[in-house]
């Protein structure tokens, strides 16, 4: 059952099939409906962030340009161009609704630096009390690979803990999950509510995807676990239909609704930790070292194996086993050089070591998200149970 009571804040992310036409171009008109209903969501109580996708189209509408190219320089020209564009736009249907609205891009580094995420919370909390409605986009122009979330479906999910969303609300070209791919199979049903996302959820995403956009079921799954985990809701809704966002929160609850109340519920850092910041280094760990991180325990140096990586004290590093599937995420205590030193060595052998020991751990267990598979590593557990050298 939809829990609505107690939303106040909500994130809409709209994908670039939402925003514009048959031939790829921005649509002013999708563009004024979508505006018309974030309106009457405001007067309703509702504070609102946008996310919005639709540069490169814009970009293509304002050159003129038949297909959508191909290399990187050519998107980041077209993203460039039509940034401009779409914010003009934004701008102008905003005003007609005396509403003001500013521009903010990002790109992943904003999350990965906490002094940046910091100053991004910051800027985003005083551009809502101000009452002006944030609109959020990567920064494509300048974005690569090392650097980008990827797609606005991950970059809306990462914001939440950001501006403190209750509710991310997913506007695309499909009514919401289904059990299958609706346009393959004619017998998928549509589910209106799901409790909590395990693989069975997960293979129901399928292939689906949209020709304009750059993610499709997946990666809207892979948005609601980064969402649910810090226990808030996420719901897809189809943008095409009438009154779409008004109707999550009426009678007819419009869309597939994602439980925020079944994830890992993490706090900031933890989520953090988990999914906002790149990984410096990795630390390969023996059977007896999961046993224990699994129990909710530190990591000690002598159940670590191997160092993988350059990075400081304080970077968040990958723990995996010995077949590197991964297992954790941390905080680590210690550089990649010192650890390398005391690997394989009892706590109390740091000090005689480094000739100096600020900490028993490597990485602590408040500084550490289990991360591999569900349930907090459960399958982990079992493979622990049957190996005879722990």
């Amino acid at each position: 059952m939809r829990e609505i009571k107690g939303i106040k804040k909500i994130i809409i992310k709209v994908g670039s099939s939402s925003l514009c036409n048959q031939n790829g171009k921005i649509d002013r008109e999708k563009i004024l409906y979508l505006i018309l209903q974030i309106s009457k969501l405001i007067k309703d109580g509702y504070s609102i962030v946008l996310v919005s996708s639709g540069a490169i189209a814009a970009g293509m509408g304002s050159l003129k340009l038949p297909a959508k190219p191909q290399t990187i320089p050519e998107k980041q020209a077209l993203a460039a161009i039509g940034q401009a564009q779409l914010m003009q736009i934004y701008e102008d249907i905003f005003q007609l609704f005396d509403l003001k609205c500013a521009q903010v891009l990002l790109n992943h580094g904003d999350f990965d630096d906490r002094k940046r995420l910091m100053n991004l919370s910051n800027t985003m909390h005083a551009l809502m009390d101000y009452g002006v409605i944030p609109i959020v986009n990567e920064n494509d122009a300048l974005a690569v690979d090392e650097i980008k979330v990827g797609d606005n479906d991950t970059l809306a999910a990462l914001l939440v803990p950001v501006v403190d969303a209750d509710l991310l609300v997913l506007v695309s070209d499909i009514d919401g999950l289904y059990t299958s791919n609706p346009h393959k199979n004619s017998d998928a049903k549509l589910l209106k509510f799901i409790d909590h996302i395990d693989k069975d959820i997960e293979s129901m995403a399928g292939d689906s995807s949209s020709g304009l956009g750059t993610g499709g079921m997946m990666t809207k799954i892979r948005a609601a676990k980064i969402v649910n985990d810090y226990g808030r809701h996420l719901v897809i809704v189809n943008g095409s239909k009438e009154n779409s966002l008004l109707h999550i929160f009426d009678e007819t609850e419009e869309g597939t609704w994602f439980n925020g109340h079944s994830g890992k519920n993490l706090n900031a850092k933890l989520h953090w930790i988990a999914y906002r910041t790149h990984s410096k280094g990795q630390l390969m760990i023996d059977q007896g070292a999961i046993r224990a991180l699994l129990q909710r325990k530190s990591l000690l140096p002598s159940g670590i194996l191997h160092v993988d990586g350059q990075f400081l004290m304080g970077q968040v590093i990958d723990i995996i086993d010995e077949n590197h599937k991964m297992i954790a995420k941390g905080i680590s205590n210690y550089s990649s050089d010192e650890i390398k030193l005391i690997m394989g060595h009892n706590s109390n052998d740091i000090e005689s070591i480094l000739h100096y020991k600020d900490y028993d751990v490597v990485v602590h267990a408040n500084n550490m998200v289990i991360v591999g598979g569900e349930n907090d590593g459960s399958d982990f557990i079992e493979s622990v149970k049957e190996c005879k050298d722990c």
